[in-house]
């Protein structure tokens, strides 16, 4: 499954990344499923809710875990900070968008683990990101 449709240029460029990086072609693919917001996916009896946050990547999904109120996040936020989006198709507003939108509403208390640096919780970073906090946001 996965990931969200916005993101199949990656998949598309997979021989060429193989390529790039000294690796044997790899073939492209088509999931059985694209992930959407909205979407739940379940691993055994652990379910996730799947959140659209496009920015790093255009297709970026972000998976939540109601029951442990933790997050998957990968690279839309960090402690202290946010995404790279000078990558292919990284959109540096959608970003800004995206985290005050499908993030903050799960609530304060959640934490996320990111795909890089420490654990932290989504209130944290409201109270004191540089690039997202509340304060920072309201003055754009």
């Amino acid at each position: 499954e996965g990931p969200h449709r916005d993101d199949a240029f990656w998949i598309e460029g997979l021989p060429m990344q193989a390529q790039m990086f000294g690796f044997p072609p790899l073939p492209t693919f088509t999931p059985d499923r694209w992930l959407e917001g909205g979407d739940t996916v379940r691993f055994g009896a652990v379910e996730l809710a799947v959140r659209h946050c496009p920015g790093h990547t255009p297709g970026h999904v972000v998976f939540f875990h109601a029951a442990s109120r933790l997050a998957l996040v990968g690279d839309v936020l960090f402690a202290g900070s946010i995404g790279r989006t000078d990558l292919p198709r990284g959109n540096h507003a959608d970003l800004l968008r995206s985290i005050p939108e499908q993030l903050w509403p799960l609530g304060d208390d959640v934490r996320f683990i990111p795909g890089h640096g420490p654990m932290s919780t989504f209130g944290a970073e409201r109270r004191g990101n540089p690039y997202v906090a509340d304060a920072v946001l309201a003055r754009r």
